[in-house]
């Protein structure tokens, strides 16, 4: 039986509102009373995430340079959206292609995650794009600058284990998309 309770919003305000960053501060009531007056939630958009398998069983990565933590990192195609705009499906098609030059004959959605539902009020949209084959170039926003890099799946694990691969969306998004390889069944 789920006794639990939703926490309940007393006041709301945006305390920063940039198109890079918008963060809102609540005023919330605990179920148990207590109130909180300074809980800062970042309001993020939604975010298309590629699982991108070639017909010789690699994954296409990314590699880039995040400036947060001042590192480069393996990562699957992934891109912002607004779902009042595009839909996820078309977004995760336009970041796929945009980022690698590549197109899939298959693409299906298989999930939605949470980066981190404690504080930020985004969703990770995740599709497996098969079957891709290049069709031009890659066509970066300016403060992009991306590596491509097919990697064997079988050796995919391992550079997740060695922390080769160490985006927390990109390691569930690889454990959840597997369950969608045909041939991993054989």
């Amino acid at each position: 039986m789920n006794n639990l309770k939703k926490w309940k919003i007393l006041k709301s305000k945006m305390v920063l509102d940039h198109p890079w960053c918008r963060v809102r501060q609540d005023e919330i009531e605990l179920p148990n009373g207590k109130i909180i007056d300074d809980y800062f939630v970042s309001i993020k958009p939604d975010v298309a995430m590629v699982l991108p398998l070639t017909s010789n069983k690699e994954i296409i990565f990314v590699r880039q340079y995040r400036h947060a933590v001042g590192e480069f990192f393996l990562e699957l195609p992934a891109g912002n959206f607004d779902p009042t705009k595009e839909s996820a499906e078309v977004a995760a098609i336009r970041e796929f292609t945009e980022e690698t030059g590549y197109i899939a004959q298959e693409f299906r959605k298989i999930g939605t995650l949470y980066d981190k539902p404690s504080k930020d009020t985004n969703k990770i949209h995740l599709f497996l794009a098969e079957k891709v084959s290049k069709v031009g170039e890659q066509q970066l926003d300016t403060t992009e600058e991306i590596e491509i890099l097919f990697i064997p799946i079988e050796l995919v694990l391992d550079k997740i284990i060695q922390g080769e691969i160490s985006v927390a969306g990109t390691v569930a998004a690889i454990f959840f998309g597997f369950s969608f390889f045909s041939f991993l069944e054989s």
